[in-house]
């Protein structure tokens, strides 16, 4: 691991292979080892670059009292400067996928190409107009089940109402996944949890329509189908995307299915270095 010091805390990243840069940005709650498989399998042929977001993995706790996903993606940029990363692709997965469309927004033709894994917009159970939020948050009760039951138990809960809300299958169709990521939940402070949640409540996403990054949206066939409809909607908002369907998989899709996640994404890297990546169309 590597880090990169900023005036405001510490962001921890690493590094492994040499080639055009490949940049993984992780969900919610969870670390960068969520890549693992991805950094296997693609190490050989391209710079891979896995971050921990700030309040999860080696980055932990930074002096921020509140976190956004703005924030973030400042964060994001700042490793690729320290890098010096010339347009690479970038790699998000739910929370990492809005992390990148907050970065693709800024800089519409800098990334060479996105992938973004259980893409959203917002999430599911807390879809309310922006101008609501601030009458409607339920930050302050999250923060007394943290205190009570800690980080592990309110993300067990969250995830129950998420899936009786949406009435789809949430976070993954593998239980050996579901106890890693409770891990690394588990991992995260209750402050830094509260922090991160209000990032993901507050986030009034960005218009993507100038957007000419080829961008390619994977999600499980087994995603909550609000999350899935956001999916669509970011496919066909973005002048190059497009959307695939990966069988037997839920919302942590490059886990639950890694061949397939990764078969779909080296089809879309091939593209891109083809120079082909403009012919995609919406799905």
């Amino acid at each position: 691991m590597a880090e990169l010091a900023l005036e405001d805390g510490t962001i921890w990243y690493e590094t492994t292979g040499e080639g055009p840069p490949l940049v993984f940005v992780h969900g919610g709650w969870l670390n960068g080892r969520t890549w693992r498989s991805q950094v296997e399998h693609f190490a050989d042929e391209y710079r891979i670059v896995t971050v921990d977001v700030r309040g999860h993995g080696y980055t932990g706790s930074t002096d921020v009292g509140r976190y956004s996903i703005e924030l973030f993606a400042d964060d994001l940029e700042a490793v690729c400067a320290e890098l010096d990363l010339e347009r690479p692709v970038l790699c998000g997965l739910s929370l990492g996928s809005m992390v990148v469309q907050e970065y693709l927004a800024r800089h519409p033709d800098r990334a060479t190409g996105a992938i973004l894994a259980g893409a959203l917009r917002s999430m599911p159970s807390m879809a309310v107009p922006p101008a609501m939020k601030p009458f409607l948050s339920p930050t302050p009760a999250l923060t007394t089940t943290l205190s009570t039951l800690g980080p592990t138990a309110t993300f067990r809960s969250m995830l129950g109402s998420i899936r009786a809300t949406t009435g789809g299958r949430w976070l993954t169709v593998d239980p050996a996944v579901r106890a890693e990521a409770l891990e690394a939940v588990g991992d995260v402070s209750p402050t830094e949890f509260r922090k991160v949640f209000d990032a993901l409540y507050r986030y009034d996403p960005p218009d993507l329509s100038n957007v000419k990054t080829p961008t390619l949206v994977m999600h499980g066939d087994r995603e909550a189908p609000i999350v899935a409809r956001q999916g669509r909607r970011i496919a066909t908002m973005v002048d190059r995307g497009r959307r695939i369907v990966v069988d037997d998989a839920g919302h942590l899709v490059n886990q639950d299915r890694p061949a397939a996640f990764n078969a779909e994404s080296e089809a879309f890297l091939s593209e891109l270095d083809a120079g082909i990546g403009s012919e995609s169309t919406a799905a």
